[in-house]
C-alpha cells in the first residue's frame, strides 16, 4: 500500500480564463489587554454613533423612529453594508418541491459576522452545505434584523435566498405595534420603508414575526401592511419573499397554531409563506398540505435544532421531523442550526457540522447543483482559516474571518474507504485561506474517484476553458474526471496532471484524457516540501450539459522539488493611521468587476496586503507607520469575476502624506 497525500486548491475555473482572487480582511481590532485583580475598572465603552467613521459593522434597527427616518442611510456603515453579489438569475424563481428555509438564529446575532471587512476569529460559525438550503434568514432579537453582507454574499454564490426579519416582541413590542398599526398610512409607510432596505443592501426579502396579542380592530391594518410589504418587494426585488410567522392569529390572539389552518391563512394568503411554530405534531403538515392547496411548498414547517418542544427532539434527531415533512411533501423551517457551534459538539465544529448537515442531506436530498452558469470558480474558501496565500505566496500570516470570501463550497462525498476529502486550513493555499486536502492509502495501479460538483451547465458554441491548481506530495497524482450528457448519450474526460503516467487501462475508462498545459510553478516556501502547479486547457463539448466534478486519485512518479524563499514583508512601527477610501469607475459600473485587493507599501514591488473590499471602499484601522516615513501608498488592484487580477503595479493609486 503507498500512502496517499494530495493537496488540491483551486480546483476549477470555467471559460475565458477564470483564476479567481477572493481574499479576506482582517480589519477587526484585536480585543483589549486583560486587566489585573488590582486595575479599576475599564471605563465603559462610548455610546456606538452610527455617523461617525469606525470599522465597519453591520447593525439592527431598533426603534420605529430610526426606520421611518431613514437614518440608516445616512449611516458611515451603509456603503460598507451593500451586497455585492446578485442571485443568478436561474435561482430567482421559487422551486415547485419541498424547500428548505434556515434561520439563523445565534447568540443574539451580530457577533462576528458583524465585522464587514472580516474579523479576527479564525473559529467564526458560518455554513457551507448551502446546497441543502433554498431560503436562509438572518434572526436576532431586534426590530428589523438587517442580514450582514457577508451571509448575503455567500449565499446568493450558491442560489441561495435571504431575508431579514421585522420582529416585533415582549412588552416593548406592544407599543410598537400601536405605533406601526395605527393608520393604514402608518402601515403602508413602515412596509414601504423595509422594503427601500431590502432592495439597497441586496438581500431578498423578509420574515414578518408579529408576536404580540393586538385588539382585532387592528387587524385588517396589520393585513395592510404584510400585503403591501409583499407588493412593493416584489415590484423592486425581482423573486423577492415575504414570510409570515404563525404568531399572532386573525382574531389579534398570540396563539401560535403551528400549522396552517383557517386562523392564520388570512396572512398566507397574503404573501409568500407561513414558517408554522415548531409544536406540531405527526399529523399536522399532512392537514396543513391540504388547505394549503396548490401552496402547499409555501408552507414551511418549523423544527427548532435546540429541540425546545419540537417534533424527534431537534438536535441530533432534526432529521426524524426532516423525514416527515418529506413524507407529507411540505417545506421545512430549521430553526437554530447554530446549535452544533454554540453547544460545542464534538469533536471539533467542522466535524460534527459536517456530520449534523450529513444527516439533513440524507433526509431530505440535494437541493441545488452548481454549476449551472459561467464564469465558474471555486479556491475551496469556507471564509475563514489562519492565513491568506495569493497565487501560491503567503500574503498574510493571521487568524480571519469573512464569510464574504467565501466560494463555491464542494458537495464532497466521505462515504468512501481509504481517502477522506476535506477542508484544510492549517497548510498552505494557493489562493485565500484553505484548500481541499485528499489524505489516505491507495494501492499500486488503483484509482478512485471523490465526488466535488454536480451541475447543470449547458454548453453551447462557445468553448469551455478549465484553468485548475493542484500541489502533490511523492507519488499520488489526481486529475478532475467530467461529466458530460446530450440526451442519452454520456462522455467522460479525465484532465491529468501527467498523462504520460497513467496506465493503459485507466486511459480505457474514459472517452477521452487530456493534459493541460502547464501555466505555472508557484515560487515555494521554505517550510514546503512541494508546490503548487498551475494547469489550463480548452475543449468543445457544443450541445452537452457539464453534470459531474469529480477529483480522480492515482499514483505516478516522484516529483522533484528545489526551494524558493519568500520575502518576509512584515514591519515594526511606532503611529498609526485610520483612513477611509472610496472610488469610482471610469464609464461607470461594470458587474464583471466583483472585488478588490487592497495593498500599501512605498512600490508595488514592496506592498503590503490589507485586506479585500468586496464594495469601492476600504476603512484602514490603526494601520501602523514605521518612522521615517512620510507617504503611504495604497493600491487599489481590481479583480474580474472571470479571475483576472489587474498588475500591481498598473493599479490605481491613492497617496497619502503622513504627519508628526
Amino acid at each position: 500500500m503507498n500512502t496517499f497525500f494530495t493537496t488540491l486548491k483551486n480546483l476549477f475555473n470555467l471559460l475565458l480564463s477564470l483564476l479567481s482572487r477572493l481574499i479576506p480582511s482582517m480589519a477587526n481590532p484585536k480585543p483589549d489587554e486583560p486587566q489585573s485583580p488590582t486595575d479599576p475598572p475599564p471605563p465603559p465603552p462610548p455610546a456606538f454613533d452610527p455617523s461617525k467613521p469606525s470599522v465597519p459593522i453591520s447593525y439592527p434597527i431598533k426603534d420605529l423612529k430610526s426606520l421611518e427616518s431613514r437614518s440608516y442611510f445616512e449611516s458611515f456603515h451603509y456603503p460598507f453594508n451593500k451586497s455585492s453579489v446578485p442571485l443568478p438569475a436561474p435561482d430567482v424563481a421559487a422551486p415547485d418541491r419541498p424547500r428548505m428555509l434556515v434561520c439563523h438564529d445565534m447568540m443574539g446575532g451580530y457577533a462576528d459576522d458583524k465585522w464587514v471587512q472580516g474579523g479576527s476569529n479564525a473559529e467564526a460559525y458560518g455554513i457551507w452545505h448551502w446546497h441543502l438550503i433554498d431560503v436562509f434568514v438572518y434572526f436576532s432579537h431586534n426590530l428589523v434584523s438587517v442580514p450582514p453582507p457577508c451571509w448575503t454574499n455567500a449565499a446568493h454564490t450558491h442560489g441561495v435566498k435571504v431575508l431579514g426579519t421585522f420582529l416585533v416582541e415582549w412588552d416593548e413590542g406592544i407599543v410598537i405595534a400601536d405605533k406601526l398599526l395605527s393608520t393604514k398610512e402608518s402601515a403602508i409607510l413602515y412596509a414601504e420603508r423595509l422594503t427601500e432596505l431590502a432592495d439597497a443592501l441586496g438581500f431578498d426579502g423578509w420574515l414578518i414575526n408579529m408576536e404580540v396579542k393586538l385588539k382585532v380592530d387592528k387587524i385588517p391594518i396589520l393585513k395592510e401592511f404584510v400585503n403591501h410589504l409583499t407588493q412593493t418587494m416584489h415590484a423592486s426585488v425581482e423573486g423577492s419573499l415575504v414570510i409570515w410567522y404563525d404568531s399572532v392569529t386573525k382574531d389579534g390572539l398570540l396563539r401560535y397554531q403551528n400549522e396552517l389552518n383557517e386562523n392564520n391563512k388570512p396572512f398566507f394568503d397574503l404573501c409568500d409563506g407561513l414558517f408554522a411554530n415548531y409544536f406540531w405534531q405527526k399529523d399536522s403538515p399532512k392537514r396543513s398540505a391540504s388547505f394549503a392547496g396548490a401552496r402547499k411548498f409555501d408552507v414551511y414547517m418549523g423544527i427548532d435544532v435546540f429541540g425546545r418542544g419540537t417534533y424527534g427532539g431537534g438536535e441530533w434527531n432534526t432529521h426524524v421531523a426532516l423525514d416527515v415533512l418529506k413524507k407529507d411533501n411540505v417545506s421545512a423551517a430549521l430553526f437554530a442550526p447554530g446549535w452544533v457551534y454554540e453547544s460545542k459538539q464534538g469533536p471539533d465544529f467542522e466535524t460534527a457540522q459536517n456530520r449534523w448537515w450529513g444527516l439533513v442531506e440524507k433526509s431530505w436530498g440535494i437541493l441545488r447543483n452548481y454549476p449551472k452558469v459561467v464564469p465558474f470558480y471555486s479556491n475551496f474558501d469556507q471564509g475563514h482559516g489562519y492565513h491568506v496565500y495569493i497565487e501560491g505566496s503567503q500574503a498574510a500570516d493571521v487568524p480571519w474571518n469573512n464569510l464574504s470570501s467565501q466560494t463555491f463550497q464542494p458537495v464532497l462525498d466521505n462515504n468512501q474507504r481509504t481517502i477522506k476529502a476535506f477542508i484544510n486550513f492549517k497548510d498552505a493555499a494557493y489562493t485565500g485561506g484553505a484548500n481541499i486536502t485528499f489524505e489516505g492509502n491507495l494501492e499500486d495501479n488503483a484509482t478512485l474517484t471523490t465526488r466535488l460538483f454536480r451541475g447543470k451547465l449547458h454548453l453551447e458554441d462557445l468553448p469551455l476553458h478549465i484553468t485548475y491548481s493542484v500541489m502533490q506530495d511523492g507519488k499520488s497524482r489526481l486529475g478532475l474526471s467530467l461529466g458530460f450528457s446530450k440526451n442519452s448519450e454520456t462522455k467522460s474526460i479525465l484532465l491529468t496532471t501527467d498523462a504520460e503516467f497513467i496506465a493503459d487501462q485507466l486511459k480505457t475508462q474514459f472517452d477521452m484524457v487530456i493534459n493541460p498545459v502547464l501555466v505555472k510553478i508557484s515560487r515555494r516556501e521554505s517550510s514546503s516540501t512541494s508546490r503548487w502547479i498551475l494547469k489550463e486547457t480548452t475543449i468543445k463539448m457544443r450541445g452537452y450539459t457539464l453534470n459531474e466534478i469529480n477529483v480522480l486519485h492515482y499514483s505516478g512518479k516522484d516529483e522533484l522539488h528545489d526551494t524558493i524563499l519568500e520575502t518576509d514583508l512584515r514591519q515594526q512601527g511606532t503611529k498609526t493611521v485610520s483612513v477611509k477610501m472610496a472610488w469610482k469607475l471610469e464609464g461607470g459600473d461594470n458587474p464583471s468587476f466583483v472585488k478588490y485587493n487592497i495593498y500599501v507599501g512605498k512600490s508595488a514591488q514592496e506592498a503590503k496586503y490589507l485586506g479585500v473590499a468586496k464594495v469601492r471602499a476600504f476603512y484602514v484601522s490603526d494601520l501602523v507607520v514605521v518612522p521615517g516615513v512620510s507617504n503611504l501608498i495604497f493600491f487599489i488592484q481590481v479583480c474580474s469575476s472571470d479571475g483576472t487580477s489587474q498588475e500591481l503595479d498598473s493599479s490605481p493609486t491613492y497617496k497619502l502624506a503622513v504627519k508628526g
